[in-house]
């Protein structure tokens, strides 16, 4: 049943008799206590509705009343009509039992309901850890929906086989996550605003020349705004009629220059311009090539999921440049080890020359940071990744990866399904990651990747 056009987002619709724990479910989806949440049964009376999110996917769900078989006109009734309701708007229902409770006539009763109509089901056996619940899981099949998702609610174990069993419901479909990869889309970049752009670097690496270059008087500038920190300025300009955000956190460099809190100093400074930024550019003095805080800053800023890119200044009165570009493209590929290939430019703030092709790679890295593959796109790419390099059997038992999904971009973070993850090599990890980088189009920008095991999805932290 197509849900009304007023629904940007896919809806779940949770179903169940009182007590099975709806609430609870629907609370840790949403991440707030928004349902209370009691041991007696029908204390949601009203449905209650929010967004919630699933290993990185957004939908709107709803819980519902606890569903009661009664005159329409009591309580119960109309808690019934409520339920009703609110499946007619769903995308898929999640029909929760209690598994240490078993299949109660009730629940038969709902599954009866839930197949006379045509909304898709995902069977949900709550309570379902440690042995008490496994005779109401087996009872759970006669129910005609398949092998029941094993969670539990309030514990928050299962919550990757839950989305793989909502997956097909509200992961975005094929063709919009492919029209979302069209780079250089204007209705795409208009829908992403200004690009929010950051210069950090050490002091006296030339960040207020290079902004005042590019605020020159055939820039116009829309309106400097400042606010947002009480040391920040954020300046809001044009570049060839696309708008930019330029992050200037410049002001904070004259606290106390004491030597030993300058480099404590300069990585707060970056980290503070990060938290406002899309796209960071690390400044470096191409008169002393890089240095160690140069590292370190760049770091920080790959550590919050940043863009990067690095661009040399003063390059016009550089010494010996061709053997400088090589030594600090070949420093940052072994210091950043989580990102090789970095996109290194070189300007002049006094001349203004760079500056253009500076933007160029800024708005192109957005690009990057914000792309979203398709699954089936990124499926058949894994399929061929696992067969050139199968994953290895320690100790003689095999690691079998299943699927992989992104689950989120800004920056793109991905999630990989498998058995025995937790034993999965770093080195295998860093070469999916590369190839995801290299193969789908993602170029430099830090790609995060997530391993979940479907009994023990919280394993790794």
């Amino acid at each position: 049943m197509p849900r009304p056009l007023h629904h940007a987002l896919p809806v779940i619709a949770i179903i169940g008799r009182p007590n099975v724990g709806k609430s609870t479910l629907f609370n840790r989806l949403v991440g707030k206590k928004l349902a209370l949440v009691d041991d007696r049964p029908g204390v949601t009376r009203d449905r209650r509705e929010g967004d919630a999110d699933l290993l990185g996917c957004p939908f709107r769900i709803i819980d519902t009343a606890g569903f009661e078989e009664d005159d329409p006109q009591s309580l119960p009734g109309r808690m019934r009509a409520q339920t009703t309701a609110a499946l007619a708007e769903a995308d898929a229902a999640l029909l929760m039992i209690d598994a240490r409770a078993g299949v109660l006539p009730l629940d038969a009763e709902i599954a009866r309901w839930l197949r006379a109509g045509d909304t898709p089901v995902v069977l949900v056996a709550n309570k379902a850890e440690g042995r008490a619940g496994e005779q109401g899981v087996l009872e759970a099949l006669a129910l005609g929906f398949g092998d029941p998702v094993q969670i539990s609610a309030e514990h928050g174990e299962g919550l990757a086989d839950l989305f793989e069993g909502l997956r097909p419901f509200i992961e975005r479909d094929e063709e919009n996550a492919e029209g979302e990869n069209e780079v250089g889309d204007d209705g795409a970049e208009e829908a992403m605003g200004p690009l929010k752009l950051a210069i950090v670097g050490r002091p006296n690496a030339g960040k207020s020349t290079l902004i005042n270059k590019m605020l020159g008087e055939e820039r116009m500038i829309t309106g400097p705004e400042a606010g947002i920190t009480r040391d920040s300025i954020a300046i809001d300009w044009a570049w060839r009629d696309r708008p930019v955000r330029l992050i200037d956190t410049a002001g904070m460099r004259k606290r106390a220059l004491v030597k030993d809190k300058l480099e404590k100093l300069s990585v707060a400074d970056a980290l503070h311009a990060v938290d406002f930024a899309e796209v960071v550019v690390l400044l470096l003095d191409a008169t002393r090539g890089l240095e160690a805080q140069d590292l370190r800053i760049a770091d920080a800023v790959l550590q919050e999921g940043r863009a990067l890119i690095v661009a040399l200044n003063k390059w016009d009165v550089a010494e010996e440049p061709s053997a400088l570009f090589n030594g600090v493209r070949a420093a940052l590929d072994d210091g950043l080890a989580q990102v090789r290939g970095l996109p290194v430019l070189t300007v002049s703030a006094v001349t203004g020359k760079g500056i253009d092709q500076l933007l160029e790679a800024a708005f192109a890295a957005r690009d990057a940071w914000s792309k979203r593959v398709s699954t089936g796109q990124l499926n058949r790419w894994f399929e061929r990744a696992i067969e050139q390099n199968p994953p290895p059997a320690p100790g003689g038992k095999r690691i079998k990866l299943r699927y992989l999904t992104q689950a989120k971009t800004r920056p793109p973070g991905f999630v990989l399904f498998g058995t025995r993850v937790d034993q999965l090599p770093e080195s295998y990890r860093r070469y999916l990651m590369n190839g995801i980088r290299r193969d789908l189009g993602f170029g430099a920008v830090p790609v995060r990747l997530t391993l979940r095991a479907p009994k023990n999805p919280f394993g790794g932290k």
